[in-house]
């Protein structure tokens, strides 16, 4: 077995930030091309390391992760101290990316067919995504009975996932000179209302089979002004609103709207940016199933998007499951020790051998 911290150490130092995943994509095909029984393609810089395929009774299983990561924080180069390493994706997600390298290595092995797919633009708009270029370009790539995302989830399995909502709420003044602010009207003092019901709004906890979904409503960005003697006769708001899946995606846009209409007058906006869909549970899948009982903890609900929804949107039940904790995600201490990915490793590959 390759040692997986040496491993994910040279991951982490190939830089992969969204849209600039070619060098990692270099890395990771070479690497998978000289291992024997894999046939390997690449699209773009998705790369895909299929066995088998020919076997009538034969399951085929996707394992999956996303090659890029956020910008840096601080974190560029790996540090390894002892048996734990910090970086940038060192939990988002490199630690997954170098076990599935490892079961790359002994797919040959495998009780089922397997499909590696190694993909980009994960972190950014779905519209980039690299399965979604796959989807298009090579649909049998993306065809399975079951998948497995790597995604962090500190070796329990982390089941569905929530939907996402990005929002941008333009709101309308009229200028005029802040020495006489009564000749118009305030665009940014207009946001403070619903700034404010934003960030009081409770939530909803949603449970499904077991697992608690708590939805999410966030302001991530706001704009606006014109010059330090002007009152701004324009404000913009982003916001993030993660949905459990319970809804879909047009019924959490509906509730948004709701939310938001309060707000507006004639001449302000409400726009949908992006959005992905919510994944419901979806563990009845025996591979699932087995995986579950293997990892010995219990199932917890993905707090976060992954794309599990995406396999859920074809009919694949999904699951995630890999080393690091998730809520180390995006920060400057991402973070991953030997020990989880060895026990990753070893839970994944009992049951796909």
């Amino acid at each position: 077995m390759a040692d997986l911290l040496d491993l994910v150490a040279t991951l982490v130092d190939i830089p992969s930030v969204s849209f600039n995943e070619s060098a990692l994509a270099d890395y990771v095909e070479g690497r998978l091309r000289a291992l024997p029984g894999l046939q390997v393609d690449r699209v773009g810089d998705n790369v895909v390391a299929r066995t088998g395929g020919t076997g009538a009774l034969r399951r085929r299983v996707i394992v999956a992760g996303h090659l890029d990561t956020v910008p840096p924080n601080g974190n560029e180069r790996a540090r390894v101290e002892g048996d734990t390493l910090w970086g940038l994706g060192a939990t988002d997600m490199k630690g997954g990316l170098a076990v599935m390298l490892e079961i790359a290595a002994r797919a040959h092995e495998a009780r089922d067919d397997l499909s590696l797919i190694f993909y980009v633009a994960e972190e950014v708009a779905r519209v980039h995504s690299g399965l979604l270029q796959l989807r298009r370009e090579r649909p049998d790539f993306v065809e399975a009975d079951v998948a497995l995302i790597c995604e962090p989830t500190s070796g329990a399995v982390e089941a569905g996932c929530q939907g996402v909502i990005k929002a941008e709420v333009a709101l309308r003044g009229a200028r005029a000179h802040v020495s006489r602010p009564w000749k118009g009207r305030n665009a940014l003092h207009r946001l403070a209302p619903l700034l404010a019901a934003v960030a009081h709004w409770n939530g909803r906890t949603v449970g499904l089979d077991g697992c608690h979904y708590v939805e999410a409503l966030q302001a991530v960005t706001v704009s606006g002004g014109v010059a330090s003697n002007v009152v701004p006769d324009e404000a913009r708001l982003e916001i993030n609103h993660r949905f459990a899946p319970d809804r879909s995606t047009e019924q959490a846009w509906e509730w948004l709207e709701g939310f938001v209409a309060p707000f507006l007058e004639p001449g302000d906006t409400l726009t949908l940016r992006d959005s992905a869909p919510s994944a419901p549970p979806g563990l009845e899948d025996p591979l699932l199933a087995s995986l579950v009982k293997r990892s010995g903890a219990p199932v917890v609900a993905k707090l976060g998007w992954t794309d599990v929804a995406f396999f859920a949107e074809q009919g694949i039940p999904a699951a995630n499951f890999g080393p690091g904790n998730p809520e180390l995600s995006h920060t400057a201490g991402e973070m991953v020790t030997r020990q989880s990915l060895e026990d990753c490793l070893g839970i994944i590959w009992s049951v796909l051998s």
